[in-house]
């Protein structure tokens, strides 16, 4: 039984290995087989690549000064960190909440089995994150320092006690995650923002990683000290590395105390989290008004709410909505030193820096896809869009609606906060914010355009029509080619010969004219198309 409920966990998350949502079938052997050997590389050899990288660069320094327990404390820190940010969202949605808890209960299966399936799951998945990074640094250590038998030891010793600790951090953060989750009413909101809040610490990590590394092995001896006396058990966790008996005997007791206490809590709490449905609040009727809309409002209203419910459509095709707030603070906080940079560094051709800040205007709301797959989200509930008494154009119009909503003001907001801490001019800020609008309404209507003539409608998870569909895939190459274009352009063609106003209005006439062109056709041949689908 604990055999088939495990491979039944792993199954489910490497399911998009052996099964095209696409084409709603399994894949071949041979296509199973190329994606497995994908993900192989990508993990050993990219991400292990990398941090064997770091272990090359860490263990000559810090074994030479005698801080062999400081280097696998650092890479042992790494490997935890990697390997429970890599399985608590599989913790969270295997262990607590998966979609087939009813089911599962509802059959003779032991709970016992039950949690030590997926406690075998996401440990399994833990260690494959962790594994990463251990183990090269392991390897590294052995052929730094030299292999002997307590290195080995401590080593393989060291790997395994890092797999038990991802999997009861793992099992804690996750079993948070579930309880939060009952209590939240906006969760798609909550999970968008924290997404951004990673992807803002990972850049931050990533862009002074450099400097505190070359600090720490400049530092090593000071901050070793430090740590041994301030925090011994970072001590105690790195000497399990370099062999040390009493450290493993001592890290070993606590690690294994924390599973036993951590199997104990969630054999007492797993079903009553797993059988839970969150809080219900009880609400007094009272009679109110109901607001009417208008056909156009209403239609505008299900489509925000639709994009508002699914955290993947507003990450992967509304991201510049949330990130245009946040480049205008920058712009206003740094934007002035900056300018000054490039003024200077493209003194000899006058007006590249109101077209750079065109050219960022332009990313910015390449980040907005949201009308490249609407058409497709529809999926097989398409007829009840197509039975309601509205016209087909008043329901593509709400799509288009909806993406020039939510992306010309924030990047009109960007234009403004650029012309006050850079001397644009009116006449430049007017056809920076033409071009801009005019630049948003083309994407959105060229996304709605191929969203039309390209639908999938066989998916069976929205995620393939959000990040895999060729109207997608199109807009988005379309618009860095067209940012590559408008770039180019002023620079290596003699478009800077024009000045920055008449080379930007050039482009936004054209922009203008496309717009009219594909409205034309939305609103007499892609609503007809989209009536027959």
């Amino acid at each position: 039984m604990l055999k088939l409920l495990l491979k039944k966990q792993l199954f489910e998350i490497f399911r998009s290995y052996f099964y095209d949502a696409k084409k709603n079938k399994a894949r071949s052997r041979l296509a199973t087989a190329l994606y497995i050997g994908l993900f192989v590389l990508l993990m050993a050899g990219i991400l292990g690549g990398i941090f064997t990288l770091l272990a090359v660069k860490l263990c000559g320094p810090l074994a030479a000064a005698g801080l062999d327990w400081l280097y696998f404390a650092l890479t042992g820190g790494i490997a935890v960190l990697l390997g429970v940010f890599g399985s608590i969202f599989n913790t969270y949605a295997g262990l607590y909440l998966p979609k087939d808890n009813d089911l599962l209960l509802s059959m003779p299966v032991p709970v016992s089995s039950l949690v030590a399936a997926r406690l075998s799951g996401v440990y399994l998945m833990g260690l494959m994150y962790s594994a990463v990074v251990i183990l090269p640094a392991v390897i590294i250590y052995w052929v730094t320092v030299g292999v002997t038998a307590s290195a080995v030891l401590g080593g393989l010793v060291l790997t395994l006690l890092i797999s038990l600790a991802v999997l009861v951090l793992s099992c804690a953060l996750g079993w948070v995650a579930a309880k939060i989750s009952q209590k939240l009413r906006n969760k798609s909101l909550v999970v968008v923002l924290a997404s951004l809040v990673f992807i803002g610490l990972y850049y931050f990590v990533y862009f002074k990683a450099q400097s505190v590394l070359q600090d720490l092995l400049a530092n090593a001896g000071t901050y070793g000290a430090q740590i041994r006396s301030r925090a011994y058990p970072l001590y105690l966790f790195g000497s399990v590395g370099t062999g040390s008996g009493a450290a493993m005997l001592a890290v070993t007791a606590a690690v294994a105390a924390l599973c036993g206490l951590m199997w104990v809590l969630l054999s007492r709490s797993f079903l009553h989290i797993a059988t839970s449905t969150g809080k219900t609040a009880r609400r007094t009727y009272r009679e109110t008004a109901l607001r009417r809309r208008s056909v156009d409002g209403a239609l505008l209203h299900r489509e925000l709410a639709h994009f508002a419910a699914n955290p993947a459509y507003m990450l992967n095709c509304g991201l510049g909505t949330f990130l245009m707030p946040i480049c205008a603070a920058a712009v206003l906080w740094k934007g002035g030193s900056l300018f000054a940079m490039l003024d200077a560094l493209f003194a000899d051709t006058e007006g590249s820096v109101p077209v750079m800040l065109c050219v960022l205007l332009c990313g910015l709301a390449s980040m907005n896809l949201m009308t490249a797959p609407s058409v497709s989200l529809e999926g097989k509930s398409l007829w009840l869009m197509q039975s309601l008494p509205v016209e087909p154009w008043q329901a593509l119009r709400a799509k288009l609606r909806m993406q020039v909503l939510l992306t010309v003001p924030p990047l009109l907001l960007c234009a403004v906060c650029a012309a006050i801490v850079y001397p644009l001019g009116l006449v430049r800020l007017l056809v920076m914010a033409v071009f801009a609008a005019s630049y948003a309404l083309l994407g959105a209507l060229a996304g709605l355009t191929l969203g039309v003539k390209m639908p999938v409608l066989t998916w069976t998870d929205q995620l393939m029509p959000i990040k895999q569909s060729a109207p997608v895939m199109l807009t988005l190459f379309g618009g860095m080619g067209y940012t590559i274009l408008l770039f180019a352009g002023f620079l290596l063609l003699p478009g800077w010969r024009l000045g920055f106003a008449g080379y930007a209005a050039c482009f936004a006439a054209a922009n203008l004219l496309l717009c009219a062109v594909l409205h034309r056709w939305l609103r007499k041949k892609g609503a007809a198309l989209f009536a027959a689908l």
